[in-house]
């Protein structure tokens, strides 16, 4: 699959985006989530299933597992975005951090991944849980502007 390049003004792809997010399947996971990270050379000892994600650099696996029980480390609300076959997504990242900043004043982690059968490309967010209603109504808000026209 080839990467779709847009040509357009920031106008006409906040527009476009919009349509975007008003489609898009959303949830939010039941879990909390948080970063583990271990030894490259442990990976087959120390790889959860459960993780979400798994991204090395080289030294360190680092995996967004849930969280079982409590913990002193940085817990994560996560979102999930499937997006509707044939539409452009081409920004949505950047499009919506950046709103999420703005208006929440926080920043996000985001992974994507693939799924052909549901669409494509798909992202998991993950939010501070002091930010994560405000996130979601902003992108409830987001979808009922799409949806109306705006």
């Amino acid at each position: 699959m080839l990467v779709h390049v847009s040509q357009e003004t920031p106008d006409e792809t906040h527009h476009r985006l919009l349509q975007v997010i008003a489609s898009a399947d959303w949830q939010v996971e039941p879990a909390l989530y948080r970063f583990e990270t271990f030894a490259a050379a442990d990976f087959q000892r120390s790889v959860d299933l459960a993780a979400l994600a798994l991204v090395r650099d080289g030294e360190v696996w680092s995996q967004l597992v849930p969280i079982h029980g409590p913990t002193d480390q940085e817990a994560f609300k996560i979102i999930c975005f499937h997006f509707e076959p044939g539409l452009d997504n081409s920004g949505f990242v950047g499009w919506l951090a950046s709103l999420i900043k703005e208006e929440v004043g926080t920043g996000v982690v985001v992974i994507c991944g693939r799924n052909d059968s549901r669409g494509g490309i798909y992202d998991y967010w993950g939010l501070p849980l002091s930010c994560a209603q405000a996130v979601e109504a902003l992108i409830v808000g987001l979808q009922l502007k799409a949806r109306a026209g705006h």
